[in-house]
């Protein structure tokens, strides 16, 4: 580290002398991450590096950009990105870098390796409009080849507690014996040695839902050991929030490390005036010392799949063995008897909603089913004849996958009240897409192309909810220090050259549920590790997106 500290010295000090960088950002308001007010002044890269920041009017560089009027910040930090695939399909990330994202970071509760074999076949028949090879093993290797295949963002990740469960115990709802767990340790010990994050988990979902606590517990010690975080979509954002906090809470306190609750929400009209109680209980718990925080996406509605809407019974044993109980009629009897009671005993995302017509259907495997893409599940079964209920089993069998689906979950009022959180960073639970080729094959939530330009244009500019300044901590300084990331996440010498330049008068989401495949507006320039991936709002073509390792890393 300390020969790493004195070549960034080196390349300063040479910078300075001969004043001959590679890019000078000139006259912006640079905003530096830290959540400071921006000031007026130059940024200066050499390489891959910022070297230095201040008046450089005297200085030249083979790259030159005119900043004035425009907000000079830190690469924008994605908490939790599904590009996993759509970087494989187009390595560009366009929907993404045009809203000034530099980092993409995976893994919640699945995450892309380890795979064995039977794993390998599974995601391999399961693939839908994106088609790809598997030729990794671990976790690590399939970010080396993102990178070998060339991507615009950076990209990290979490290692997921889901996968190392199936990885050992397959789809079955029970808990893993002694030597199962060992194993499973293993492998979260062998990705925290090659990079991961830390440990994310996702347990409304089958098999994730069958993992306790303790387990959970136990996985998380061995991340904790090398530095790493817990990230949770929770067991329960609705009826059983407060105890899914709690949940979190206990499994920081016992293995003693960080913890995140992914996007932060209420589900359910019913639980929205819970969100006062949670704030509580996380604050509580950061003022006892432990590091609570939390990210979040700017809309009321969330996406996932019809298999929230089922009970998780149903899905033991992996999706083949769902989509076969969901042909018996007597399964199907009690599966639709179960959809339609409340209960706290499972997430049902489908009562959540409150009505079939708040389900939206936006995703399918089988062309001869996407005509239905855009209608509500309300629709559809009006069309068939049938119950919501039965249209929803029907269409898991029919298309052989969980289907995309958008639930209307949250209140207006609550994300206002989540974006004031000083502890609340942001992520947009999507891919990173293209209105072209493959993505036109189905409709993502908006939130996959305007996320982070939301937050920016309606909440800081429009509603003022929190300043410029602390929007950009938020996006870049405060997630960088919550994930131990070295050099990244502040304008400062010395750190990586991962920079957005931006018009704060300007940037807008525009994607819209009815019509998702729109890009934001107002994101001049991107730069990654020093290179330009955006000039004048159109991507360049460049792919210097690297891997980013979390502290457990053995390569430093």
């Amino acid at each position: 580290m300390r020969k790493h500290l004195l070549s960034i010295l080196l390349l300063a000090v040479s910078a300075a002398c001969s004043r001959d960088y590679d890019v000078i950002i000139r006259g912006g308001t640079v905003y530096d991450g830290t959540g400071a007010e921006g000031a007026q002044l130059d940024v200066a890269i050499a390489g891959d590096t910022i070297v230095a920041i201040g008046d450089l009017s005297a200085a030249s560089a083979r790259i030159e950009i005119d900043a004035s009027g425009l907000a000079v910040a830190p690469g924008f930090i994605n908490m939790l990105s599904w590009a996993t695939e759509s970087l494989i399909e187009d390595g560009l990330s366009q929907g993404d870098i045009r809203q000034g994202v530099t980092l993409e970071v995976f893994g919640e509760g699945s995450s892309m390796g380890p795979v064995n074999e039977s794993m390998r076949a599974e995601q391999l028949e399961q693939q839908g409009d994106i088609e790809f090879e598997i030729p990794w093993t671990t976790l690590s290797q399939y970010l080396e080849h993102l990178v070998e295949r060339g991507i615009a963002t950076n990209v990290a990740s979490f290692i997921g507690a889901t996968t190392v469960r199936v990885h050992e115990v397959g789809f079955e709802d029970r808990p893993p014996n002694a030597a199962e767990l060992e194993r499973m340790r293993g492998l979260v010990r062998q990705a925290m040695l090659e990079g991961a994050l830390g440990l994310g988990s996702s347990l409304i979902y089958a098999p994730a839902f069958y993992a306790r606590t303790d387990e959970l517990i136990e996985l998380a010690k061995v991340a904790g050991e090398y530095g790493g975080m817990y990230i949770s979509h929770m067991r329960s954002e609705g009826n059983r929030l407060l105890q899914a906090v709690e949940e979190l809470i206990t499994i920081s306190r016992e293995a003693e490390l960080p913890a995140e609750i992914y996007h932060l929400k209420a589900a359910g009209e019913a639980n929205w005036s819970k969100m006062d109680e949670v704030i509580a209980r996380v604050e509580a718990a950061r003022a006892d010392g432990l590091r609570i925080t939390a990210d979040m996406y700017t809309y009321t509605a969330g996406a996932t799949g019809l298999d929230a809407a089922m009970p998780p019974w149903v899905q033991e044993g992996g999706h083949d063995a769902w989509v076969e109980r969901l042909r018996d009629p007597a399964i199907r009897s009690r599966v639709e008897q179960e959809m339609r009671t409340p209960t706290d005993e499972w997430e049902n995302l489908y009562l959540a909603a409150g009505t079939a017509e708040n389900v939206l259907l936006v995703g399918f495997r089988q062309d001869s089913l996407k005509y239905l893409t855009g209608k509500t599940l309300a629709e559809v079964a009006s069309e068939r004849g049938t119950t919501p209920e039965a249209t929803a089993m029907d269409l898991v069998v029919a298309d052989d996958s969980r289907v995309g689906t958008v639930y209307f979950l949250m209140s207006e009022e609550n994300i206002g009240k989540q974006i004031a959180l000083p502890w609340v960073s942001f992520g947009s639970d999507a891919g990173s897409l293209a209105p072209e080729g493959v993505f036109l094959g189905s409709n993502p939530h908006p939130r996959a192309y305007g996320n982070f330009a939301r937050l920016l244009g309606r909440y800081v500019r429009d509603r003022q909810i929190i300043s410029l300044a602390e929007a950009v901590r938020r996006l870049s300084g405060l997630p960088a220090e919550n994930l131990s990331l070295r050099r990244r996440g502040r304008l400062a010498p010395g750190f990586f050259a991962d920079v957005v330049v931006f018009d704060p008068a300007r940037i807008q989401d525009h994607a819209t549920f009815s019509e998702p495949h729109q890009f934001s507006e107002g994101v001049h320039y991107v730069l990654v590790n020093g290179s330009l991936v955006l000039r004048d709002g159109e991507p360049t073509g460049a792919t210097p997106g690297r891997v980013v390792r979390g502290p457990g890393w053995t390569g430093w």
